[in-house]
């Protein structure tokens, strides 16, 4: 969009002004009034206005700990056009560290929102008529939540060319193809035809230093190509495609061990992690039931039947699936 007149949250922003604004959100019982904190830098010159959202669950502290540290280093100070800072989206969630808004909701299954709905919807419509649609570009943090690990990876719709080529300019090692999903933040820029892509890493209630180092260099590199800064692209490898995933869930209850490191590639039938009883009785293997690459992983000691252990690729080779028997999970 053309940001000739910049205005946000009722303020208008000059060119080469910054701002440091608060969408109210709701007064506390305590009247108390809880406003998120949008910080807006905008350049002399015109160009396009990205935005840096975290914290959409109150937990995923490495997403807030990125836009933090692109804001110490001044990179949100763009040569040309806008950048909006958002670090901390759900405040509710981020006081209590917990997933959810007040009323018990995942802000990121409420929207477009209501301006009448549940206090999770309401404020979702806020963002969706007030902030949302001054943007042209999204970059969406987010951590692994119960237990799990997320290696560094971007999700998006590899169908959609711009949200790909944004996807391989970021330069995390894998990006995953991930649907839209409904009522979630990503599926409403999609609908207002904004180019967004979702980084995902580490764990929730965590900071992961080789997370954050991921999160903002991808960010730059996004700015690099926006020409809203100066530089050389900086990207270790071409990314890991993966057109297609699904978790592996443990076959038995009991105490969990990994075997395996975050972000490998493993073999079928090689092992990956045992499952046994707390009374030195029962032990079982958790075999990979076919060649994959691991990009996520269940951290927790104990698990039950069912719950998910890796989030494994599945290999695609000449347009059929390529994958082995899941009877290789067992004794």
């Amino acid at each position: 969009m053309s940001d000739a007149n910049f205005v946000i949250l009722g303020q208008e922003i000059k060119r080469g002004k910054r701002a440091i604004l608060e969408m109210d959100v709701a007064k506390l019982h305590t009247r108390n009034s809880l406003r998120i904190p949008v910080i807006v830098e905008r350049a002399k010159e015109e160009g396009p206005v990205l935005l840096l959202l975290a914290g959409v669950h109150g937990d995923e502290t490495n997403g807030v700990a990125i836009v933090r540290e692109i804001i110490r280093r001044k990179y949100h100070k763009p040569k040309r056009g806008t950048i909006i800072c958002i670090p901390v989206f759900n405040v509710f969630g981020y006081l209590n560290q917990s997933r959810e808004f007040p009323d018990g909701r995942d802000l990121n299954r409420v929207f477009p929102g209501s301006a009448s709905g549940s206090l999770a919807a309401q404020f979702a419509y806020k963002f969706k008529t007030e902030i949302a649609p001054l943007v042209d570009y999204v970059l969406d943090f987010h951590t692994g939540g119960a237990s799990r690990e997320n290696f560094a990876n971007v999700r998006c719709a590899l169908q959609e060319d711009e949200n790909y080529e944004l996807a391989k300019i970021f330069g995390a090692p894998f990006i995953v193809q991930s649907p839209y999903i409904h009522k979630s933040i990503r599926e409403t820029f999609y609908k207002l035809g904004k180019a967004i892509v979702l980084f995902e890493g580490g764990k929730s209630l965590e900071l992961d230093q080789s997370i954050i180092d991921y999160g903002v260099n991808g960010a730059l590199n996004v700015m690099k190509h926006l020409k809203m800064q100066e530089g050389a692209l900086e990207i270790a490898a071409d990314p890991i495609i993966v057109k297609k995933s699904k978790w592996l869930r443990a076959p038995y209850s009991g105490l969990f061990q990994s075997n395996i490191k975050n972000g490998t590639f493993v073999n079928y039938k090689q092992e990956i992690g045992r499952i046994s009883d707390p009374y030195g009785e029962f032990e079982r293997k958790v075999l990979a039931p076919f060649d994959c690459y691991v990009f996520g992983m269940n951290t927790a000691p104990v698990v039950y039947k069912g719950d998910a252990l890796f989030h494994v690729s599945i290999e695609l080779r000449e347009d059929k699936l390529y994958i082995h028997t899941l009877a290789a999970i067992g004794k």
